[in-house]
């Protein structure tokens, strides 16, 4: 008997995550809800799901098991905690929520309820960015000393000004960092460990109509003493992939959106260049460098796969709440930095500034 999905948010996201469920073994999209209803209407005659307008109610369908969200960053909270208040298993796309109290909230509610809670990180699912992992955590590179993470993106006018919630600390919960580069900085935080101090530089400096930053640049001390650099823009024409780069004293490893682009160690093993050449041509899209549709869904369906046989052999997830909250707080602390021109020590929790541009409760 598959486990039934529910899609809250019926937007662009949505139709990618109607698709990773599609292709997610013992998993079947049975239901969609969106306030309005003809969205909710058009979503489910594209999916062959039921439509709901009424939360509620669909929160109540005993078809439903797992509740994905894919509304606005600064809404994910509310129907989050309704779900897991309802027994259903939840998965939250990123950001986990804009603040620290709210990504709380979220791991709180599911917890307090036993039900599993994901956040959606499709990169960390890809072949090269699993393989990077395996050679830092088998010490291949040595001494870590440098993490670095680009996101040179591109968004047109026409993209904020398409949704009022786009470009918005409230919804939004920030712009280049939070919206676009949350994925790489999760990978960052994955291979290199904790953040523990931070300095940066934000700007909005290419568009209009908009609250948040376009440009940032952060530089990080890990906790492992290593440093690195962030670099996130969405205002850097035509657009790139998305880079991450790591080095140490006996290696240094490169991936450009799926493509790892780097692999040498200071000892070789025969498997070494047929893995280069291997890894070297992954990339199937345009990773989201100038189109935020052009993605794949593949990353989705593999965290989708996984929740589900977490779900079924009573495990926790790969990628749970409290993995959801690290990129949020980095983020957060980036943003503090550039505010107040001083350096951000972490870890942040409790730190009430943190709620002041948004709609925390």
């Amino acid at each position: 008997m598959p486990l039934g999905f529910a899609i809250v948010g019926c937007g662009m996201i949505a139709r990618f995550h109607a698709r990773a469920i599609e292709a997610t073994s013992g998993a079947k999209l049975v239901a969609c809800y969106s306030a309005t209803q003809s969205s909710a209407d058009k979503f489910a005659a594209e999916t062959g799901c039921k439509a709901y307008s009424d939360l509620q109610a669909m929160l109540a369908d005993p078809a439903v098991n797992i509740v994905t969200i894919c509304t606005p960053s600064g809404a994910h909270l509310e129907p989050a905690v309704a779900a897991a208040k309802a027994g259903k298993h939840v998965v939250v796309e990123k950001p986990l929520e804009i603040t620290l109290k709210r990504c709380d909230a979220i791991i709180d509610a599911c917890n307090k309820a036993g039900v599993i809670l994901s956040t959606i990180f499709p990169s960390r699912f890809h072949d090269s960015s699993r393989l990077i992992k395996q050679a830092v955590d088998k010490g291949r590179l040595g001494r870590m000393t440098l993490g670095d993470a680009y996101v040179k993106w591109f968004r047109t006018q026409q993209y904020y000004d398409s949704g009022a919630w786009r470009g918005t600390w409230n919804l939004d919960g920030g712009g280049a960092l939070m919206n676009q580069a949350i994925h790489s900085i999760d990978l960052l935080l994955w291979f290199m460990g904790p953040v523990v101090e931070v300095s940066a530089h934000t700007a909005m400096l290419a568009h209009e109509r908009i609250e948040v930053e376009d440009t940032a640049v952060a530089t990080v001390k890990f906790a492992s003493g290593a440093l690195g650099v962030i670099e996130a823009s969405t205002a850097a024409f035509p657009g790139e992939l998305k880079r991450v780069e790591l080095h140490g004293s006996d290696g240094s490893v490169a991936m450009r959106e799926e493509d790892i682009t780097r692999w040498e160690f200071a000892k070789k093993t025969k498997a070494d260049e047929e893995l280069l050449a291997k890894m070297a041509s992954k990339t199937t899209s345009g990773g989201g460098a100038a189109d935020p549709k052009a993605i794949g869904f593949h990353g989705h369906q593999r965290l989708f796969q996984d929740l589900v046989n977490a779900i079924k052999k009573g495990r926790a997830p790969l990628i749970d709440g409290a993995e959801g909250r690290r990129s949020v707080e980095l983020i957060l602390a980036i943003y503090k930095a550039a505010e107040t021109g001083k350096t951000v020590k972490l870890p942040l929790a409790g730190d009430p500034k943190l709620a002041a541009r948004s709609k925390s409760k």
